[in-house]
């Protein structure tokens, strides 16, 4: 009798022993995945089970049993991450697996170049097919609670390029965006010059958002920086034009009138407005933020856009004069006022 339930039991240890090795053999087989790859998308809370069953309706696997079984067994039905995973030719149901568990999922970017408005930084997230857009607009409560303390939003975001995974908000991108703002002009404001003539760093900011608006040449924003920082020293206007603009808003239609500049109503002309317009007026860059606590050192008071994407800097209004004059009475037809498209 117990011969025979002995060699009951090796019979069976043999049976599992071929079915486990039949297994392994399959499950190190590759799964019908086309040449080009094939795209598969995890979502929030999927188990193993719903990822297998779209894995068989897509005739990537004709059992998904075996592959729950295997997860199971080898303990990769774990923690199954979320997220847009490409799964190339060849890929077996182990490195399968091991891919869903390390989470290597596919990965975009989005940009906000310096010197943008938030509202055209919200335009390019919403352009994003891999965002999901969840912002009305720039007066949004969440966008705003991301800006507390201050009222006004504009400003409070850094421009960089934000690498994402798709189910991402435009909302996870300026938290991050704004966690970076926080980051880098603090960072900013601890190495600043003495003798600056601001009161906090968020003063910093709008005026270096007014000189990422003025000039992209990297080599002319600390003398921008310091016509600025002697004009507000000397109690003078900014007289800056594009802090007149952003005021106007969607009123500006591309040409700055007479009436614009005697605009008393406006808060933002800084020609009938003496000192610092009252918030940001662009999303700055760390080097605007840094010209802004570096200024320059000179005696020039004022510039003048030359058409060639520079500016010409004057130390008296007789001479200020005069580069007006030559640069912007006369103006040739490839003139321009910023720097050239790179």
């Amino acid at each position: 009798m117990l011969k025979k339930l002995l060699l009951s039991l090796l019979v069976l240890a043999a049976i599992v022993a071929v079915a486990l090795n039949l297994l392994q053999q399959r499950w190190q087989q590759p799964l019908a995945i086309p040449g080009q790859g094939y795209l598969l998308d995890v979502g929030a809370g999927e188990t193993l089970r719903s990822v297998a069953a779209q894995l068989e309706a897509d005739g990537v696997t004709g059992d998904g049993w075996m592959l729950r079984l295997y997860g199971r067994w080898t303990g990769l039905d774990q923690q199954i991450k979320r997220g847009e995973y490409r799964i190339p030719a060849g890929t077996t149901a182990r490195a399968l697996l091991q891919l869903l568990q390390e989470g290597r999922v596919i990965s975009y970017q989005v940009t906000l170049p310096e010197g943008i408005s938030l509202s055209r930084a919200l335009e390019i997230l919403a352009a994003s097919d891999e965002l999901q857009t969840t912002l009305a607009g720039t007066e949004d409560s969440r966008l705003l609670a991301l800006a507390a303390p201050y009222a006004h939003p504009e400003g409070l975001f850094f421009p960089d390029s934000y690498q994402f995974e798709r189910g991402a908000t435009d909302h996870d991108i300026l938290r991050r965006a704004r966690a970076a703002m926080i980051r880098v002009l603090e960072e900013e404001w601890q190495g600043r010059e003495e003798g600056l003539p601001y009161d906090s760093p968020y003063e910093a900011l709008v005026m270096a958002s007014i000189i990422e608006r003025e000039t992209g040449l990297e080599h002319e924003r600390g003398e921008i920086a310091g016509v600025f920082v002697r004009r507000l020293n000397q109690n003078m206007r900014l007289q800056t034009d594009p802090t007149i603009i952003y005021g106007l808003g969607e009123r500006f239609d591309g040409n700055l009138r007479r009436s614009h500049l005697r605009d008393d109503e406006n808060p933002y002309n800084t020609y009938r407005h003496r000192g610092l317009p009252p918030t940001p007026i662009a999303l700055p860059g760390r080097e605007a933020i840094h010209a802004a606590l570096h200024p320059a050192p000179g005696s020039s008071l004022y510039f003048v856009a030359r058409g060639d994407g520079g500016h010409y800097f004057s130390d008296t209004l007789a001479e200020h004069q005069r580069a007006v004059r030559k640069y912007q009475l006369q103006r040739r037809e490839d003139y321009r006022s910023s720097p050239p498209p790179e």
